[in-house]
């Protein structure tokens, strides 16, 4: 079964709304760490939400999404594309106890410290374009609460967000009440109509737990929330994990450090190893290897691969 996320619509109103179940693309993320069971739960969770929010946005480019966290969760990291490839990873202070019902805020804002963000990398950018990047504090005690703040602070759009994630599977349901265009209203009901529409569909959200979210299907979900709503359902997406590493990034990122600190290191050890966070592919670069890559008529990908594995 491919990992699912479904579109939909409610008629004569303002509202969107998506489902998303991650199995399959969760499966491979949880197979390069061994994190603790709190963790996995909140990475879950990101994981969900950044897929939700990507189908969303029409530019072809990179959604990232960081928790920077002061408590035993140093980082929380989703990146999700316009085609809704995924990769995720986190992480953790070194020999961190983590309890398995620890909440958001004991794991990474103890001390008030931690943040969120989000960044929107478009992939063809304009000459001098750079990516957008909004960081706010860690404002709610759920990842869905704080996405939700987000947006609203941000992109003055009411969201609700349910998310929930296990060892098995992330799932989640995303809420959207559009704007209004052009001072005419999205959908064809009176105002009054409209807002009570989008409290019901909100408390009907509400009903749901993380234990029914978690144990069923997105087309049953749909059918037993809003069975008593015209509901418009577009053709469904598949996300899908994929790893942007390569050897050529690496190479730039020895680049971006300096000769000087590269010979250095390298005056203490045979090669340089660097490891992906989120895949856990190996690249190894020895010292031929790093003189080719300051060598300014050289691209990083043209340096021989020494070394790569899984």
């Amino acid at each position: 079964m491919k990992d699912t996320l479904q579109k939909f619509m409610v008629e004569n109103a303002p509202v969107r709304g998506e489902l998303v179940e991650i199995s399959s693309t969760w499966q491979q993320v949880l197979a390069r760490r061994d994190y603790p069971v709190a963790v996995k739960a909140l990475l879950g969770q990101m994981l969900s939400a950044a897929a939700l929010l990507t189908a969303n946005l029409k530019f072809n480019g990179m959604v990232v999404m960081q928790i920077h966290g002061d408590g035993p969760v140093r980082l929380l990291v989703v990146e999700c594309d316009s085609e809704l490839r995924l990769r995720a990873t986190a992480k953790l202070v070194e020999d961190a106890e983590v309890a398995d019902d620890a909440t958001l805020t004991q794991l990474v804002n103890a001390n008030g410290e931690g943040r969120f963000a989000i960044t929107l990398d478009p992939k063809d950018k304009m000459p001098g374009q750079q990516a957008y990047q909004g960081i706010v504090p860690l404002d709610g005690d759920t990842v869905a609460t704080v996405i939700e703040n987000y947006m609203l602070r941000s992109e003055q759009l009411d969201t609700k967000l349910w998310l929930a994630a296990d060892d098995k599977v992330a799932r989640g349901l995303l809420l959207q009440k559009l704007p209004n265009h052009g001072g005419k209203d999205v959908g064809k009901a009176a105002p009054e109509e409209e807002l009570e529409t989008w409290n019901r569909l909100s408390m009907l959200g509400n009903t749901l737990r993380a234990e029914e979210l978690l144990s069923t299907d997105i087309e049953t979900l749909m059918h037993r929330l809003f069975w008593e709503e015209t509901i418009r359902v577009f053709d469904p997406a598949h996300p899908e994990f994929h790893c942007t590493c390569s050897r050529e990034k690496v190479g730039n990122m020895l680049k971006m450090l300096g000769q000087a600190e590269v010979e250095d290191a390298l005056s203490t050890q045979e090669k340089l190893s660097v490891d992906c966070d989120f895949c856990g592919l190996h690249y190894e670069f020895d010292a031929v290897d790093c003189a080719q890559i300051f060598r300014t008529e050289t691209p990083a990908d043209a340096v021989p691969q020494t070394d790569t594995r899984h």
